[in-house]
């Protein structure tokens, strides 16, 4: 049996705030935006540029109750974790274009990483895994 997770739901303020922030500041590919006129929602979904794995479906929040966990969707730990293959290059363009990092770079076993903030408070770790680690 071969299976796989394909998007991960992120829960939204706005779609086009997210889609700015996602594409303009994090260089993500937008690879698809249609309207659902059914259920009177999007469907956006993005991409880290030569991603082959899992994507980000842009979900807006449409209940009182989905409000609550914008920018909190995982209760304060690290939620996402963005693999670059150049930690350096993509750490100083972020800072250039106004990512908030909430801790700095540091070098660990299993490579570089620095956390990050997304445009709601979500946290995220930029890493650079070694060689020595499997993804």
């Amino acid at each position: 049996m071969k299976q796989s997770i394909v998007h991960i739901a992120l829960v939204v303020n706005d779609y086009d705030e997210a889609i700015d922030f996602y594409v303009n500041k994090l260089k993500f590919d937008l690879i698809e935006d249609t309207y659902q006129a059914e259920q009177d929602k999007r469907w956006v979904v993005v991409s880290p540029p030569g991603s082959n794995g899992v994507s980000l479906l842009l979900a807006r929040a449409s209940k009182p109750e989905q409000h609550d966990f914008i920018g909190n969707q995982a209760g304060g730990r690290v939620f996402l974790f963005l693999n670059t293959d150049d930690f350096w290059r993509d750490y100083n363009r972020m800072q250039l274009d106004g990512i908030k990092f909430v801790r700095p770079p540091q070098e660990q076993d299993y490579g570089t990483v620095a956390v990050f903030e997304d445009l709601y408070g979500n946290l995220w770790d930029l890493l650079q895994l070694n060689d020595k680690q499997p993804i």
